[in-house]
């Protein structure tokens, strides 16, 4: 191609890249009239930190002097030495309804250690209420910004209704720099949940309910202590999804403790002949063996101590020492068979939750409490060393739905914000899931009596 021929193209590639960039802007001003008002503030908020990066990282210690020339050009053309150059991370930058999240390439000298130190500075120059800084790919950081405090932004959660991907991910929230916060349950054999009244720990259970409860490989059973029936209480909505549940009767919540004791027993005792391996978890939970969940909720009600000696104290005093060993076999010895136990109070010290039951469920979450021993019994004794994230701060009502936990996988103790889910919303998913509730009990029994040898073929 001649130098006319390419200069008689000027005209044509200017016009393109022309219509290209009228594509961008058109674009980005339909995006941003659409968005919402805070995702609106956050798209200009994105817009200033990529204006302001090059003059803002060397001022924060985020940038280092190469010294040695490009290769192509050792000297320059008049015989000077070119100048050190002065080199600055790439970015890109993307914004959501609470912040910026920012990809950046690493540097030797300017790494993970020092956007770390960088920080509080970069927090303040973005107006930011806080920003955390965590490897993502080789070489690459992500830099999370929040203009808005999450956890003190009420949200609610819209299930919709299909079966979950993984049924054995619990999607808690999102945590104070508006990441999803997810929890495995998978080998889990039980998890507890501790508040104060009214903060949010029947209603974290009721979305773990509403989200998995498409699935056909889930069963739930319910003691609220709350309640004398199933049409009282937080759990009247999704009742018809609950193939067993139980009010605050001590008899009776005794009854369905034995009952899935018996099914802990006869699933470890078949477990080999149906499934073909010791351990449920190692095919999934499936239509013909269900995750089994048992929820006790309030649950001082079935294991507090009771005293005095005339006859009826001493019953329920029996009941409640029954009832904590039975639930302590399900916690102890459920988890291979696919048995979940969620164990909800108010304070878990020990007359509340036994501690020979506590201490053996790994995941462990605290909304409000009021005193530090609360938090220490419900968290652990490694959360006086985390001050920030102690339940004991959450007790204003900006908090209502904020919990505190040991996260897997991250250092330290985590904040997250729960969304709330409407009763509507409830009653919708029950209705509509209603026809996939089983007895896991009746379902073993169906697979022994055809005579099932061999591992069934299980569906997802």
């Amino acid at each position: 191609m001649t130098v006319g021929e390419v200069i008689g193209l000027a005209p044509s590639l200017a016009g393109a890249a022309l219509a290209l960039s009228g594509i961008w802007v058109v674009w980005w001003v339909v995006r941003y009239v659409r968005a919402d008002k805070m995702t609106r503030a956050s798209i200009r908020q994105a817009v200033r930190v990529r204006r302001g990066w090059r003059r803002l990282a060397p001022m924060a210690g985020l940038s280092v002097m190469d010294k040695t020339p490009p290769a192509a050009v050792i000297v320059a053309p008049d015989g000077k030495v070119p100048k050190p150059r002065v080199l600055i991370p790439k970015i890109k930058v993307h914004a959501d309804r609470y912040g910026v999240v920012v990809r950046a390439v690493c540097l030797p000298k300017v790494s993970l250690a020092e956007f770390q130190r960088a920080a509080p500075y970069l927090a303040d120059a973005w107006r930011c209420t806080r920003v955390s800084v965590l490897p993502d790919k080789p070489g690459q950081l992500v830099i999370r910004g929040v203009r808005v405090d999450p956890l003190i932004v009420p949200t609610e959660h819209i299930p919709t209704g299909e079966v979950p991907e993984e049924l054995a991910v619990w999607g808690l929230g999102v945590d104070e720099y508006a990441q999803p916060i997810d929890v495995s349950l998978s080998d889990v054999p039980g998890v507890t949940v501790a508040g104060l009244p009214g903060f949010g720990k029947t209603s974290l259970v009721n979305k773990f309910i509403c989200d998995t409860a498409p699935s056909d490989a889930i069963q739930y059973a319910v003691a609220d202590g709350k309640v004398t029936s199933s049409h009282e209480g937080d759990y009247a909505d999704l009742a018809q999804r609950m193939f067993a549940f139980v009010g605050d009767d001590l008899e009776e919540a005794n009854t369905l403790f034995k009952r899935l004791v018996k099914l802990r027993r006869d699933r470890s005792a078949s477990i080999r002949a149906v499934l073909g391996v010791k351990n449920m978890w190692h095919l999934g939970p499936s239509a013909t063996w269900p995750l089994t969940v048992l929820i006790v909720d309030e649950a001082h009600t079935y294991f507090r101590d009771h005293k005095g000696s005339d006859p009826q104290t001493k019953k329920l005093a029996a009941l409640a020492a029954d009832n904590a060993r039975l639930v302590e076999d399900l916690v102890k010895k459920g988890r291979s068979v696919g048995i979940l136990v969620i164990i909800a109070t108010q304070k878990a010290t020990g007359d509340a939750i036994p501690t020979f039951i506590r201490d053996v469920c790994p995941v462990g979450l605290s909304f409000a409490q009021k005193t530090a021993e609360a938090a220490v019994v419900a968290l652990g004794e490694d959360i006086r060393n985390w001050p920030d994230a102690n339940p004991t701060a959450l007790q204003d009502p900006a908090y209502v739905g904020v919990a505190s936990m040991a996260h897997q996988g991250r250092p330290g103790f985590t904040r997250i914000r729960t969304p709330y889910v409407a009763d509507e919303d409830a009653a919708r998913i029950a209705t509509d899931t209603a026809h996939l509730t089983r007895d896991p009990a009746e379902l073993l029994h169906e697979q022994l009596s055809s005579g099932a040898g061999a591992p069934v073929l299980l569906t997802k």
